[in-house]
């Protein structure tokens, strides 16, 4: 795949001279970023720092950016005409946006999984080996087998598919394909996982099972999660950012109809969810707009 490099406005932010001892344990420090769509900015001046075997839960009404964020952690948006992007995203102290990245190597230590499962019209096994197999991360099939294995005991799958790994994917119910694309992404081992809603689609008993699986994860893994749904959030994550879409300040010189994602508030989520320190935060959980 063609990937367009993003060109930046700005330099990154110069570091302040006293250390910030949050940004230096952060897995992922984003400091000022704005993203832009052609002409029109839909992340504004976003600064957070994920740390490390975390859940970080992203909420807020739909269109405010949360899925537009995500996908700035592992350059998702690159394919996107027009876009750019301000500010800086590093990665365990490394600007992922320098011209130096390789895209595809930090795709695989930031690994993603879609709103929409989308197993490959494969069989099981080989939609876990596959990017194994391109990445020529395996010397053997038994060293493929044993990862393929792997991978799947860790996605709380393979007792349910151990006997037909090479039937196809596409006969797995949909909360059995989710956990088969987060096995595919874990088969490669990431240090990161994105997470797009992934069980908005699914039934109450499949989004249990991934819930507990996220929860099980995150002693190996730092995630983000994007959700509407509040009480995952609340279940799931040890952080929560809200996000909201508003008529910046920068917008109300060009007349005002320019809304832009802006984060609120980025805090502990029992925090966020008990004694959140912005009133718009409070009337998003309580349902009073959103």
């Amino acid at each position: 795949m063609l990937t367009i490099p993003l060109p930046r406005a700005h330099p990154p932010l110069a570091p302040s001279a006293a250390p910030d001892p949050v940004a230096e344990t952060a897995k992922i420090d984003v400091t000022g970023l704005n993203f832009y769509y052609g002409g029109r900015r839909a992340l504004e001046q976003i600064t957070v720092q994920i740390r490390p075997n975390e859940v970080t839960a992203l909420i807020g009404p739909s269109g405010c950016g949360k899925s537009t964020f995500l996908r700035t952690l592992n350059r998702m948006n690159d394919i996107v005409a027009g876009a750019r992007v301000e500010g800086a995203v590093t990665i365990d102290g490394q600007d992922i946006y320098a011209p130096s990245i390789d895209v595809v190597d930090l795709r695989r230590r930031v690994g993603m999984v879609f709103q929409k499962s989308n197993p490959f019209p494969k069989s099981i096994f080989d939609n876990v080996a596959y990017g194994l197999r391109i990445n020529r991360l395996t010397g053997s099939r038994e060293e493929l087998g044993g990862r393929v294995e792997a991978s799947l005991q860790s996605a709380a799958l393979w007792d349910e598919v151990k006997d037909r790994l090479h039937t196809s994917a596409l006969a797995l119910s949909g909360g059995q394909q989710q956990r088969l694309c987060i096995a595919r992404a874990l088969a490669v081992e990431p240090e990161i996982l994105l997470m797009d809603e992934p069980a908005s689609a699914l039934d109450p008993i499949a989004t249990q099972r991934i819930e507990e699986l996220i929860y099980q994860l995150k002693s190996r893994y730092t995630i983000v999660i994007v959700t509407h749904n509040m009480q995952q959030a609340a279940r799931v994550s040890d952080k929560t950012a809200f996000f909201i879409t508003e008529v910046s300040e920068a917008a109300q010189g060009q007349g005002g109809d320019q809304r832009t994602g802006l984060l609120v508030e980025y805090d502990d989520t029992e925090k966020i969810f008990t004694s959140p320190g912005d009133p718009r935060t409070e009337g998003y959980i309580t349902g009073r707009f959103g």
